[in-house]
């Protein structure tokens, strides 16, 4: 008798601890963590049957991740007066290096000559900044916008000629058709060329008369311009679909102001016949 009740108590106290258990761990595994949690270190279950349950968790907050943005290229012109850094390299007015020196000797050279200081190199040590007038300013922003502008986008494909000014007519015509394929490709073209030794061509002309052959296509991305003594070049490149109708509805009113002017003409004629 005292045996039965010996093994009867054993099997009451397994399916005892069987049951806690898998409450306890059914409790682990099923429990969905909350949204928002105010200790880094402690979780408390909402049901007052079950026991706390101790475990690590994120720190509450709101706000989503924040990713690192890449730094801004500033844009270049005067840095005023705000200057981060203690010493710097300062060049001046004409270009001559004046070396180092302290912000505040820097600062008292601006006032001085009455000129603005501009950031020109960033990365060096200690940084370079440049003494220089509100002309000089914006004359170097004016060039860098042409060089951006200039420059190929992402994906653009850019085809480079060059040739003389002395070019024979057939060579020109074969020049011309090269870059009208270009253009229906909607590539961008440069288009160089050298001033040959006693010849007085225009070379502005020349390159109106290039645009003109594919004037119906192209449009000039960058004028011509001087690059360098006896050197010119432009860049051509497709029009737009806008700029294409903009062209195609001018091309309409002359052709039409010039047939009307052909009629008064022709009317004229008859009247004195």
């Amino acid at each position: 008798m005292t045996t039965f009740c010996v093994m009867k108590f054993l099997c009451q106290a397994t399916r005892n601890e069987n049951r806690y258990a898998k409450r306890f761990f059914g409790t682990l595994l099923t429990r969905t963590p909350q949204k928002k949690v105010f200790s880094p270190f402690r979780m408390v279950v909402p049901d007052p049957r079950k026991s706390a349950v101790f475990g690590f968790t994120q720190p509450f907050c709101t706000a989503e991740k924040s990713h690192t943005e890449p730094k801004r290229k500033a844009a270049f012109g005067s840095v005023g007066r705000r200057i981060p850094y203690r010493i710097l390299h300062v060049i001046s007015q004409d270009g001559e290096s004046l070396g180092n020196m302290h912000r505040a000797e820097a600062l008292k050279l601006m006032d001085q000559h009455g000129l603005k200081l501009v950031l020109v190199r960033e990365n060096e040590e200690p940084p370079v900044y440049r003494l220089m007038t509100g002309q000089q300013i914006h004359e170097e922003q004016l060039k860098r916008a042409e060089k951006k502008k200039a420059s190929p986008k992402p994906g653009v494909v850019q085809k480079e000629l060059s040739f003389s000014s002395a070019i024979a007519k057939n060579d020109l015509e074969t020049k011309t058709k090269q870059i009208a394929q270009w253009i229906e490709k909607k590539h961008h073209v440069k288009v160089t060329i050298r001033q040959a030794k006693d010849s007085n061509t225009d070379m502005l002309v020349l390159f109106d008369q290039i645009l003109e052959t594919v004037s119906e296509k192209a449009t000039y991305l960058s004028k011509p311009k001087v690059t360098r003594e006896g050197v010119s070049t432009c860049i051509l490149r497709h029009m737009s679909d806008k700029e294409l109708k903009a062209y195609q509805k001018m091309e309409k009113q002359k052709n039409s102001t010039v047939k009307e002017d052909g009629n008064e003409d022709q009317k004229s004629s008859e009247l004195h016949q």
